[in-house]
């Protein structure tokens, strides 16, 4: 159980990218049974979430407890696989396993939002696989599906929206 007293959001930092490859991993989506290689994350379709890290459209936050990093969220515009615009940055978030469930995501998120839009952002968007759980989490935050494809939803959330 983790104590809500103890947990820091805080906007991300040069210290903090060194951790951007382990939660990359963490945040493509495994089904049940599978287990992807960490090795994965250097397709060159999915390290652009986080190569050359730090660009002046990149932004993000991570959530601390005593200390340690268990969960990040982070934006850039990209080619990525929700891309929806130049003017939209395509957001990607983990928490750490042990930590899930408690609500972290969630504080992530809605630190990000605020953090997007003092720098101007309307919308953000992602894209998850329809078997993901998380579609479920991301359309509580007020995100709505703007394109189906055969394995996966772009969803967009406005950032005037609560």
């Amino acid at each position: 159980m983790f104590d809500d007293k103890k947990l820091v959001i805080r906007e991300i930092s040069l210290a903090d990218y060194f951790l951007l490859e382990n939660f990359l991993f963490y945040a493509i989506h495994q089904p049940e049974k599978s287990q992807l290689p960490k090795n994965v994350i250097y397709n060159p379709d999915v390290y652009i979430y986080i190569q050359d890290y730090g660009l002046i459209n990149d932004n993000g936050v991570v959530a601390k407890i005593d200390g340690e990093v268990i969960g990040m969220a982070w934006t850039r515009i990209i080619p990525g696989f929700g891309h929806i615009n130049q003017k939209t940055p395509e957001l990607a978030i983990s928490v750490r396993s042990d930590a899930r469930g408690f609500g972290i995501g969630t504080k992530l998120m809605e630190s990000l939002f605020v953090l997007l839009t003092t720098k101007g952002y309307k919308q953000t968007s992602l894209a998850v696989q329809k078997t993901n759980r998380a579609v479920n989490f991301y359309q509580r935050l007020g995100y709505k599906i703007v394109l189906e494809k055969e394995e996966e939803f772009v969803m967009v959330k406005l950032l005037e929206e609560k």
